[in-house]
């Protein structure tokens, strides 16, 4: 199995081309949350969605994409570090409201207030403010709802295809660049200007057939295919560059020491309380669903373990 993203340019630099494909670590983040096949499907475009904007912010810190909902489904969140690890859930108002055949507007935005939301955040540390962007919930897919932010948030023409199932989470994005390059003058010096003329309807022309050609792509093509077969399938008459390739894992900074320090400030005698009703004390992420069970020789040992885990991060 393979957790690649790959990145592309065109040979006259009109357009960008990214495509990821997550399998194992996609499997991992599902390994402890049974979601219904439509949220799945949803949360797992999500998540190749945020896999392929994270590629491209220039500074150290994470994309947090957003979709709240008024439905069945509260909320679905995806978080992807610079580093292109990557974590997502969702929270469900009620699962046995949930139906079978569950869109996005019927799933999230039954009543007309759904809302999508971008997060940029730079992380401790940094200079930067984060950035957010909300716009309401526009578009009967997730590669919809993106486009129509990116169209009017970013002012960046951006075509997305997404497609997920129990097995994987793919996506390939089409992002066609600013008419503006280095024009070089007669004294041979490069100065900045606007793409003119026969250039900029070449460029244009470039765009409108990639965009025509990746509109042939079909799910289970972009779920089934891998990358390097996708891509030269689609753009086979294309002069591509490849500017970059990188792996990708599922990331939740949960732990056990995380957990025995949040049972701990309980309180012993609280603690005592539980385990009176039950024979364990049982926890679990509320991001990823992870399970964590303590006994009574474990709650216990709460008290007189020093557990310190207090420099990770956490969205908990």
């Amino acid at each position: 199995m393979t957790d690649t993203f790959k990145k592309y340019l065109m040979a006259d630099n009109s357009a960008r081309i990214q495509a990821v494909r997550l399998e194992s670590s996609w499997q991992t983040g599902l390994a402890h949350q049974p979601y219904p096949e439509c949220i799945r499907s949803l949360l797992g475009e999500l998540a190749a969605a945020a896999v392929l904007l994270a590629t491209n912010i220039k500074f150290h810190g994470s994309v947090v994409l957003q979709l709240q909902g008024d439905g069945p489904v509260s909320l679905i969140v995806v978080e992807c570090t610079s580093e292109l690890t990557f974590r997502a859930t969702v929270n469900l108002r009620d699962p046995d409201l949930v139906p079978a055949d569950g869109s996005l507007q019927s799933l999230l935005n039954a009543n007309g207030s759904g809302r999508f939301m971008v997060l940029l955040d730079p992380g401790p540390g940094s200079d930067m403010a984060p950035y957010q962007g909300i716009v309401p919930m526009e578009g009967d897919t997730v590669a919809q709802v993106l486009e129509a932010y990116m169209r009017n948030s970013e002012q960046l023409d951006t075509r997305l295809w997404l497609a997920a199932d129990g097995q994987r989470a793919c996506g390939l994005l089409l992002q066609r660049l600013p008419d503006i390059g280095g024009i070089m003058t007669d004294d041979g010096h490069g100065r900045a200007g606007s793409v003119q003329g026969a250039d900029a309807a070449s460029r244009a022309e470039s765009w409108n057939r990639i965009t025509q050609l990746a509109s042939t792509l079909a799910v289970t093509e972009l779920l089934e295919t891998d990358i390097d077969t996708l891509i030269r399938r689609l753009f086979w008459q294309e002069t591509l560059a490849e500017l970059e390739s990188r792996s990708l894992c599922w990331y939740c900074p949960c732990s056990r020491t995380r957990v025995a320090n949040m049972l701990r400030m309980l309180g012993r005698e609280e603690i005592e309380s539980l385990l009176e009703e039950r024979e364990k004390v049982a926890v679990s992420c509320n991001f990823c669903g992870k399970p964590y069970e303590f006994d009574a020789v474990d709650c216990a040992g709460l008290f007189v373990e020093n557990l310190d885990d207090s420099n990770s991060r956490t969205l908990h």
